[in-house]
């Protein structure tokens, strides 16, 4: 069997793409979608991703705009500039960059962001609108999971998905996502996670496995059953004696996996392209409902 390698990259372009008509006809009502973003500390593949995010918003013609804080910053400095920017009408968008230090408590500041802001989807409101099938702002990654797999015309519908992970930013909104009532979902869903035994038996079943765990080359191909989807959310770097004195693997062993998945998502440029992609896309949904808000 050939393994078809789901470019996050083809994907992704294809939004963007989508995406360029919305964007003129907000321009055209002198609306240019702003996104504000909070970066705590010096944490290097923090501050890559939210480079790659700012670059790719400059390239579209979009507003981007990154506040630093030291990473012994108080949460009350953090608080109050999402305050400000929950003002802020330059701003469609607040991300805030995580992981954040030890001092300031993640949850205290993500719900102290505007939910209508929240691109993230992170807000427990909108974390409970998705809960109920009525999502406004869907999390990034999850996001992604689901427009890669329609991309490529891999419908979940009636399959088994076994998800591995359970966070709130990956694992458990996307657990609901492909549980919906709704076209591309509509599926059977497994939560698995590190507490779960004997993964292998609920992997070995699935049709569509979604890997969000955290650990290097964890899911090998002995562990899933031939033709299954394997979507690698992992992104894990693992010392060894190259010059960069590492490399990226995701949460799949990808050797293994070919000839025995019918197609994969590579690490790097698999889902991270489509995570920045959503995170555009949700941006701009932010500035078209300020717009129809303003109507009110």
């Amino acid at each position: 069997m050939e393994t078809k390698i789901l470019s996050g990259k083809t994907a992704s372009d294809s939004v963007y793409k989508s995406l360029k008509p919305r964007i003129s006809i907000l321009k055209n009502k002198d609306i240019t979608p702003g996104l504000a973003v909070i970066l705590v500390g010096n944490d290097i593949p923090s501050k890559l991703y939210v480079t790659g995010k700012t670059k790719k918003f400059q390239t579209l013609g979009l507003y981007s705009q990154t506040f630093n804080f030291s990473g012994d910053a108080s949460q009350e400095s953090i608080l109050e500039k999402i305050s400000e920017l929950n003002r802020n009408s330059d701003f469609h968008g607040i991300l805030v960059q995580l992981p954040l230090p030890p001092q300031i408590n993640p949850e205290t500041v993500l719900e102290s962001i505007n939910p209508l802001k929240d691109v993230d989807g992170f807000h427990p409101w909108n974390l409970g609108k998705l809960c109920t099938g009525n999502p406004q702002f869907i999390p990034c990654t999850p996001k992604g999971v689901m427009r890669i797999m329609e991309f490529y015309n891999i419908d979940p519908a009636g399959k088994h998905v076994v998800v591995v992970g359970r966070s709130n930013i990956v694992g458990r909104p996307l657990s609901i996502l492909m549980s919906l009532k709704s076209s591309s979902a509509n599926s059977t869903v497994t939560l698995c996670h590190s507490g779960t035994k004997n993964i292998s038996i609920f992997t070995l079943s699935a049709d569509i496995i979604v890997l969000a765990l955290g650990k290097p080359e964890f899911l090998r191909g002995d562990q899933i059953k031939k033709g299954a989807v394997v979507l690698d959310v992992g992104i894990n770097r693992v010392s060894d004696n190259s010059e960069k004195g590492y490399y990226i693997t995701g949460d799949a062993h990808m050797e293994s996996l070919l000839g025995q998945a019918s197609a994969v998502t590579p690490v790097p440029f698999g889902l991270g392209p489509m995570t920045i992609a959503m995170l555009v896309e949700n941006t701009i949904e932010a500035a078209e409902n300020y717009i129809e808000k303003s109507r009110d």
